[in-house]
Formats: structure tokens, C-alpha cells, sequence
């Protein structure tokens, strides 16, 4: 399934250009790639959006690396690093007799992650702000990670509530 993810200008209000260019070809490095099956859009209008919201479905996963707590930080972790996020705190849980839930809190929002090993299945969120984050590749990384055999992407761009669109910002952490 190939899929357009939008490119987003997070904050409404900061002065900007009327359209931010991306590249397909943009890559965050040569071990994760722009791909047919997580690729980026061209152009969109910047200031009418606060975020990028991505739904990922994981299917025939392995279900050794989806019961695997340890693992699956490292994965949460390297994903967020990809998509150029801030990571600032990682709690995850695993639930007995199998699966784990992990939730990154991100400065730019969150990146959470359900796992049935059972099933062979994994659902993930990932949502950003800011001009800098592209969560679909935090989608591609958690897919190569946990070895999916295919997936199910959908993504949407949060709209600029209209109080807050005219506001500069200023975010600080």
C-alpha cells in the first residue's frame, strides 16, 4: 500500500513560507530511506496544520522481538532518534502471560506502541509537531524493526485550531 504522508509546518503563526518543499527522495539516513511504502509528500500549506498524526498497524511480526520489553525500548528509542524527535521519558510494560505497551513521551507528543505476540500483530501511534519531525519515519523503523510482514498506514494532519492560528508561539522545554 503506498501512501503520501503530508509534511507539516508545526507552528501556526511563526513566520514562514507560504509552502514548505520536501523532497521524495529525502532520506534521514542511508540506513532508513525513503520508501514506496513510507513516503513523503511535496508541498502543503504551513500554517494549516499543528501536527502529523500516524496510525500504524503491524501484521506477522515476530512475536519473539513482540514480547521482548528490552528490545522494544531499543526500537522505540531508535525510532523516535529517526524521525528527529526528542525523547523524554520511556515507560513501557509487559503484560503476562505475553505483549508489551510502551509509551515515549516526545517533546514534539508521543509515540505509543500495543503488541500482541500471540497474534503477530502491533498497533503504533506516532504523532509530531514541529518542522523538524517526520514520524513516518518512526513508522518505517518500528516496521523493519519488528521484522512486519506488511502493514496498514494512515496518517492525517491535525488541523490549527482557529484561536490559536494568528498566535506566535514560542516553545521552550
Amino acid at each position: 500500500m503506498t501512501q503520501a504522508l503530508p509534511c507539516l509546518h508545526p507552528n501556526p503563526g511563526w513566520a514562514a513560507p507560504a509552502i514548505f518543499p520536501v523532497s521524495e527522495s529525502t532520506a534521514i539516513n542511508d540506513s532508513y530511506p525513503v520508501s514506496d511504502a513510507f513516503p513523503v509528500s511535496d508541498t502543503f500549506p504551513v500554517s494549516d496544520t499543528v501536527g502529523k498524526h500516524c496510525i500504524l498497524e503491524l501484521y506477522n511480526c515476530d512475536p519473539a522481538k513482540l514480547d521482548d520489553e528490552a528490545f522494544l525500548r531499543t526500537a522505540i528509542t531508535s525510532a523516535a532518534k529517526r524521525a528527529g524527535a526528542t525523547l523524554l521519558n520511556l515507560i513501557t510494560h509487559r503484560f503476562e502471560p505475553q505483549g508489551v505497551t510502551g509509551l515515549a513521551l516526545l517533546a514534539e507528543s508521543h509515540i505509543s506502541i500495543h503488541t500482541w505476540p500471540e497474534s503477530g500483530y502491533a498497533a503504533v501511534d506516532v504523532f509530531t509537531c514541529g518542522d523538524h519531525t517526520m514520524p513516518e519515519m518512526a513508522c518505517q523503523v518500528l516496521a523493519e524493526e519488528l521484522s512486519a510482514g506488511n502493514h496498514k498506514l494512515t496518517s492525517f494532519r491535525r488541523e490549527t485550531p482557529s484561536a490559536i492560528a494568528d498566535v506566535q508561539r514560542d516553545p521552550s522545554l
